[in-house]
């Protein structure tokens, strides 16, 4: 293949790749649409609220289990998916192979 061709196709794919690092900030407030535990080194959480992450996916959201905090927000998630209490999301720039922003505080409101 010439040269060329290979430098087109590299920068063609790199041009339709999902960048690593976003933008970070607090979403709005809206109510937890669905928390995922899983097997995985991440939670996952849906919430309906745009996500100034500039992320992929604009509604889904993650935290890895190890992470500073990690629990603490787990736990609050849950209770507002519960008791369908509105929570913000601070997202922090950093978007996973999924699409998904990731969070690193949570804020509850009624």
């Amino acid at each position: 293949m010439p040269r060329l061709a290979v430098l087109v196709i590299l920068l063609l794919g790199s041009s339709l790749a999902q960048p690593t690092f976003a933008r970070a900030g607090w979403t709005d407030y809206a109510r937890v649409g669905e928390l995922i535990a899983t097997g995985r080194h991440y939670y996952e959480v849906h919430i309906p609220v745009d996500n100034p992450s500039g992320c992929r996916e604009d509604h889904r959201y993650y935290q890895n289990y190890d992470a500073p905090g990690s629990a603490q927000m787990f736990d609050i998630l849950l209770d507002a998916l519960k008791s369908d209490v509105r929570v913000r999301i601070y997202v922090t720039g950093v978007c996973n192979i999924n699409g998904y922003a990731e969070i690193s505080s949570v804020g509850v409101s009624r």
